[in-house]
């Protein structure tokens, strides 16, 4: 399973990182990529699931499939680094670098 959050990769380059089977999912992909990505998927083995263009129908199935995933331990998610949050705008400065190698997380525990 690939999971991009952001949009950053494309179906066609991740497809030879995907198992026989694999799944890339893709919660906010360019909309010019959709169609052709739907496409390329079609003449795979592979899944490719986006968070947009999709039916409420597929888009419900696609949610129950992730919560599934979610569940059975095959997502987990990269935490990079941790702010507290007074430090919000040197987490935003650390991100916009484009360097960071997963999530970056704010910490609310105090506040609530």
């Amino acid at each position: 399973v690939i999971f991009d959050v952001i949009g950053k990769s494309s179906f066609s380059s991740c497809i030879g990182s995907l198992n026989k089977n694999g799944i890339y999912l893709i919660a906010n992909p360019k909309m010019v990529l959709i169609n052709r990505e739907k496409r390329a998927a079609k003449k795979s083995d592979k899944k490719y699931i986006s968070g947009n263009n999709d039916t409420t129908k597929e888009r419900t199935e696609q949610l129950k499939f992730l919560k599934e995933l979610i569940e059975a331990g095959k997502i987990k998610s990269v935490i990079d680094r941790h702010y507290p949050l007074e430090k919000t705008a040197e987490a935003h400065s650390y991100v916009e670098k484009g360097e960071k190698t997963g999530n970056v997380v704010i910490n609310l525990e105090e506040y609530l």
